[in-house]
């Protein structure tokens, strides 16, 4: 069985999943900041040369230029797509401005991997892919031109390193590589954030459906105690105002009954409601204790119903979430008689094991059964016997029967943890005995 999210871990998915990505992405996400200023710092680092070299050739708008690339990366998280057509922009100004500068790629490659973070993979290989082009076209035009002239020298350089086609084609990989690169590394982290925000988002959905069950498992728990008990001690009181005069010790046996019913069904919204206010480990729903199963069909003896029990098979298991569930389902439908039954002469409670099944069946012979069960109540009980039956994988029909009356039979599957049929009874247990027996309780 699911067990339910507990509610202290609000809060906690987003702590699990920083525990996951490690000590150093940790300390990014939390200072944005200083990992700005480290990228903008590295920039500055790899482009020191082209620089340098432009500030001493005394080309100072290419120096200019990467300057105002570099405070412009310093926007690249809030606006990355803007920010890599300016950076594009910016190092292409610089190529045809200075012919001595081929290209600050730094900064392409950083304002290519933040939009990449950003924006869908496919989207940025095909920019990637005009901004290669971009920048191929400016070094043939520009670049190739300016550093190797028509001079022998300069021709003569360029043979050795294998001709212009040549070049040209290395310049372009790897100018090509690198542009690939950023944007893959980009979109790989896109992927991890998508998938972090999405694993987060389901732990999220499945704490709030937890809580959806737990409350409307504490709210199935509340009907049928107020229901039962408030039905046992109205017919208790009614009973105990008919044979006040002629039978005053009758009379003080019944309120004396009236007051320990009322008792045990404080008891048992005290626990229920105490799931509200206690943390892990708080039982979901009040445990009957040993005996109450006894104890819950002697009380509606003495509220007036003509009680017959039938137990047959080896006893049902320790499990306390199935015990609970056969009592639930017992005294619901005994609850439902003394509500709305008229003219009971007797009251069949059966429980069957053959197996690895078990058939719980509550049947009375009261008239009026379809009417009555139609037009009155709002089925919320029979509606949470069915919730509770299919947690065991079963059934449940309630409706008339065929006989004449009103039935209820739940058919249900032992959970995993079951004894055999030849295993020991167990020391404490909900149901009277083992083999099948008649008792008028």
């Amino acid at each position: 069985m699911v067990q339910p999210v507990p509610a202290t871990t609000e809060g906690g998915f987003d702590e699990l999943s920083a525990q996951r990505i490690g000590w150093l992405r940790r300390f990014m996400r939390a200072h944005p900041a200083l990992v700005n200023a480290a990228v903008l710092l590295l920039y500055f680092l790899l482009t020191a040369t082209s620089l340098t070299d432009s500030g001493l050739s005394g080309h100072w708008p290419t120096v200019v230029l990467l300057v105002l690339t570099g405070a412009v990366l310093a926007f690249r998280r809030r606006w990355p797509m803007l920010v890599l057509v300016a950076v594009v922009l910016l190092d292409s100004a610089a190529t045809l401005l200075d012919s001595s500068y081929f290209g600050g790629n730094p900064g392409v490659w950083i304002a290519l991997y933040t939009a990449s973070t950003k924006y869908a993979a496919r989207r940025m290989f095909m920019l990637m892919a005009l901004i290669t082009a971009l920048q191929g076209l400016i070094f043939v035009i520009v670049g190739m031109p300016a550093l190797f002239t028509e001079s022998v020298e300069d021709q003569a350089v360029l043979a050795d390193l294998g001709g212009r086609s040549l070049t040209i084609a290395l310049f372009l990989a790897f100018v090509l590589g690198t542009n690939i690169a950023a944007v893959a590394i980009g979109a790989v982290i896109r992927n991890q954030r998508l998938h972090e925000a999405e694993l987060n988002n389901w732990a999220k959905r499945v704490q709030t459906l937890a809580r959806v069950r737990e409350r409307a498992r504490i709210a199935r728990e509340m009907h049928d105690v107020v229901a039962h008990s408030l039905s046992v001690m109205i017919a208790l009181s009614d009973g105990a105002a008919v044979v006040l005069k002629r039978d005053p010790e009758r009379a003080g046996q019944v309120l004396g009954e009236l007051s320990s019913t009322g008792r045990r069904a404080l008891g048992d919204m005290r626990r229920v409601i105490g799931v509200l206010r206690t943390g892990d480990g708080a039982p979901l729903e009040p445990q009957p204790a040993a005996g109450s199963f006894e104890q819950m069909l002697a009380g509606f003896k003495v509220a007036g119903l003509p009680l017959r029990y039938t137990a047959s098979g080896p006893p049902l298991p320790e499990d306390a979430t199935f015990q609970l569930t056969v009592y639930r389902i017992i005294q619901e439908s005994l609850t439902n008689v003394l509500r709305y039954g008229r003219n009971v002469s007797v009251v069949q409670v059966g429980v069957d094991r053959k197996g690895e099944d078990v058939t719980v069946s509550i049947h009375d012979d009261g008239t009026a059964q379809e009417a009555r069960r139609e037009l009155i109540g709002s089925a919320q009980g029979i509606r949470g016997m069915k919730e509770r039956t299919a947690l065991f994988d079963g059934t449940l029909h309630a409706g008339p029967a065929s006989r004449g009356g009103w039935s209820v039979v739940a058919k249900l599957k032992l959970p995993n943890t079951t004894h055999c049929e030849g295993d020991p009874a167990p020391a404490e247990h909900p149901e009277p005995a083992p083999q099948a027996q008649h008792r008028g309780t």
